[in-house]
């Protein structure tokens, strides 16, 4: 996709190429036809962010109780639904309203993703320094996107194959897994699953920043480049 760097945070392209992306952008069309008109984004904005912060609480009753396990599901699940739904109802409706929305969602990825690394990180099952690395991570490739969405017009969701909705299921199959046995073997060593999958996601992580922030830059050098000297200018 080629783009111009000209739109406002409120005007940008959401470019979205995950695995489910087309699956889901039709299901979820179907759903916001049929939601209640007495249903708004908004209530969908605050269900996503207190079943994130409920995925999290999940996580750290592992230390209590295997059958947290399903509290992390059913949490997911509800975020998935809010998250995911909120900004197709309001364009089903015609009801959008582009500065609030991305500023809201994206204050409520933040604030839920940080209650879901504490979680874990509370859990027993991810060493605290990995759950620690990958909220920094995390944090640096939003603040990037966050960048490119304000300077070049362009909002990225997926990396790889990968956005929201595919981490959601990796976390519940890895939910799952861990009910019977938190350790997985690598080659003559055990490790923590969540330790493992950490670690895998802090490197992609950095790998996105780094593609991201390169192809971002090159592109912005291109279409906004260093003007003449002012005596250079004059001459001409």
């Amino acid at each position: 996709m080629t783009w111009t760097p000209t739109q406002t945070p409120g005007q940008h392209i959401r470019e979205q190429h995950a695995l489910l992306a087309d699956l889901e952008r039709s299901a979820l069309i179907r759903i916001a036809r049929r939601l209640p008109a007495r249903i708004n984004s908004d209530h969908l904005s605050i269900l996503a962010l207190l079943s994130m912060l409920a995925a999290g609480l999940s996580f750290a009753s592992f230390r209590v109780t295997p059958w947290a396990a399903l509290g992390v599901i059913v949490s997911l699940f509800a975020n998935w639904f809010g998250d995911s739904l909120d900004g197709t109802v309001a364009r089903v409706r015609g009801q959008q309203r582009p500065r609030y929305g991305f500023y809201v969602d994206h204050v409520i990825d933040l604030a839920g993703t940080v209650g879901l690394l504490a979680g874990l990180a509370c859990s027993g099952l991810m060493h605290p320094a990995i759950a620690v690395i990958l909220l920094a991570a995390y944090l640096l490739v939003t603040a990037e996107s966050y960048l490119a969405t304000h300077a070049a017009g362009v909002f990225r969701m997926s990396f790889l194959g990968f956005g929201p909705t595919e981490l959601r299921i990796v976390l519940a199959v890895g939910a799952l897994r861990v009910v019977w046995s938190p350790w997985v073997a690598v080659g003559s060593l055990d490790v923590r699953l969540f330790d493992l999958g950490g670690i895998v996601a802090i490197a992609g992580l950095a790998l996105a920043f780094c593609v991201s922030a390169v192809s971002n830059t090159l592109t912005l050098h291109a279409a906004d480049p260093r003007p003449a000297p002012a005596d250079e200018t004059r001459a001409a």
